[in-house]
């Protein structure tokens, strides 16, 4: 197991940190503006990336069902475990919205496919993408809930999920498979120039993010909050993970993916749903930074565990 472990840090975690570190030294020696970049993230590469892969992939439905009901399952679970942890620990409401969002939100965009991609390749790609489509649309809809439930709307959650580029790209791809229409070569060429893009800058942009992150010192309450947040992602939600996958006797490449993408650290995401709506966004970037430096060393193990 620990050559295992050697292995997938040297050919995965090492890879994937360099453009970590050139977007964190950017950030702390030039200003990188992030903004502009999660724009061309958001309605550019991440859509190109979706289009490409399920025009490419050979959709098993059997595995989209299997998907669905992991990332329903799973949230579930996590949901329960946030909630009893909140009362247990006596959290504000604002803080219980920050643990629920730590709990249930995972990275899955920004760090998972990268990870996935070195680690599985394009099969695991494949796969994966089922899951982040359905991230996206959870993130924009129980994600609001979870951050503000006074100010919820099903209208606007909706309107939200329909105001991202990747939902139509995923439904153009799989509207062309289905009719079986082939695209012309060099528009097929291109959309694969843009997915091949997508890796290196989402993860320059997760290192500019960190480096942004606020550490301020909390409150001795918060501060509990904070270690018991960091515990769920680290080691129950790869618990919690693992029995869903079980329960739903899901084996195989995609046992794999989904518990890899389960297993990855607090969304960055979360911390802007956080500021937003006043959940806690101190203990909500304070886990983001922390349980993103822990994961380039539980993530090898738990991967050497299950691939």
């Amino acid at each position: 197991m620990f050559q295992s472990v050697i292995s997938i840090l040297l050919q995965a975690i090492i890879p994937l940190s360099i453009p970590v570190i050139v977007g964190a030294v950017l950030t702390r020696y030039k200003n990188l503006d992030t903004k502009p970049l999660q724009t061309l993230l958001l309605y550019y590469l991440i859509p190109g990336l979706i289009f490409d892969t399920l025009y490419k992939v050979d959709i098993v439905m059997d595995d989209v069902y299997k998907t669905v009901a992991f990332s329903i399952l799973n949230l579930l679970l996590l949901w329960g475990v946030a909630v009893l942890l909140s009362k247990a620990l006596r959290l504000s409401p604002a803080e219980g919205a920050g643990m629920t969002l730590i709990s249930t939100f995972t990275n899955s965009v920004n760090y998972g496919l990268p990870l996935i991609l070195l680690t599985l390749g394009q099969v695991g790609l494949e796969k994966a993408s089922v899951y982040v489509i359905l991230q996206m649309i959870i993130v924009n809809t129980i994600g609001i809930y979870f951050a503000a439930r006074s100010e919820f709307t099903i209208k606007g959650a909706i309107k939200k999920v329909f105001s991202l580029p990747a939902i139509y790209a995923a439904m153009t791809a799989l509207i062309l498979k289905g009719f079986h229409i082939q695209l012309p070569s060099g528009l097929e060429s291109g959309m694969s120039m843009i997915a091949g893009a997508y890796a290196p800058v989402v993860l320059a942009i997760l290192g500019a993010q960190m480096m942004k992150v606020k550490t301020d010192r909390l409150e001795s309450k918060v501060q509990l909050a904070f270690w018991t947040g960091l515990t769920i992602r680290l080691i129950i939600a790869p618990i919690m993970a693992w029995i869903c996958l079980s329960i739903l006797q899901i084996q195989g490449s995609l046992f794999t993916v989904l518990f890899i993408l389960a297993c990855m650290p607090v969304a960055v995401n979360a911390v802007v749903l956080a500021e937003e709506f006043n959940a806690s966004p101190k203990l909500v970037s304070k886990t983001i930074l922390w349980s993103t430096i822990a994961s380039f060393i539980v993530l090898p193990i738990l991967i050497s565990i299950v691939k």
